[in-house]
Order: C-alpha cells, then structure tokens, then sequence
C-alpha cells in the first residue's frame, strides 16, 4: 500500500478485515454444514471417543446463525473457536498471540478432559 497516509493506510486495513469478517459471516448463515455420512474424525472413529474438535463446524455454523445454546450442544469451546476467529481479523500483534495461546490451551484442557471424562 505506497503512496498512501498513515490514517488512508488504517482507515483501508479497517475497511479490509471488515469485508472480510462480513464476508465470513455471510457464508456460514447462509450455508449448512454437511450430515456426514460417515465418521470424519479419525480420533473418534480410532477411539469412540470425541477429541476437542469434535463439532466445531457446526457450533460455528449455528454461533453465526446466533444459535448459542445449540452451538454449546455441538463443542462448548464453540464460542471461544468464533471470538479467535474473529479475533483474527480485528486484531495486530501481542494480543493476537495472548488470545490464541489461551484459546489452544483451553483446547488442550478441554480435550483431554472430553477423553477421560464422560460426555452427555
């Protein structure tokens, strides 16, 4: 972006992950997720067990349609997976990496815990 001001080049990085956040949310209202016909997930078909992405697809499907209780039924990381994501294109630098590292650390927690520990 040469021969562009400080405050045009903001204002277009701005207007940039704006378009693109609409863009994705466009796209998950207005499309479903597939109903599988077979297992997906090679950790669940290997172990019978899910692992911490299991329905994470379409908790963020249903998280952009604004079904929150129906998206904490498919992976209740759900809404912290769509605050990352959307973190993604709001913002720059050490506070991206902070958001991230603690979301894939709740993820690992959240993991082991949805392997040795009943779900319903």
């Amino acid at each position: 972006m040469t021969g562009m001001t400080g405050a045009t080049e903001w204002l277009t990085k701005i207007m940039l992950r704006v378009a693109a956040g609409v863009s994705l949310l466009a796209s998950l209202w207005y499309f479903e997720p597939p109903k599988p016909a077979f297992q997906l997930c090679g950790f669940h078909w290997l172990t019978g067990r899910p692992c911490p992405l299991c329905g994470l697809t379409r908790a963020m499907f249903a998280l952009a349609k604004g079904h929150w209780s129906e998206a904490l039924g498919f992976n209740a990381l759900g809404p912290l997976a769509f605050a990352m994501v959307a973190g993604l294109f709001w913002n720059d630098g050490p506070m991206r990496r902070r958001v991230w590292t603690c979301g894939i650390a709740a993820f690992a927690i959240y993991g082991v815990w949805r392997i040795f520990l009943p779900v319903t």
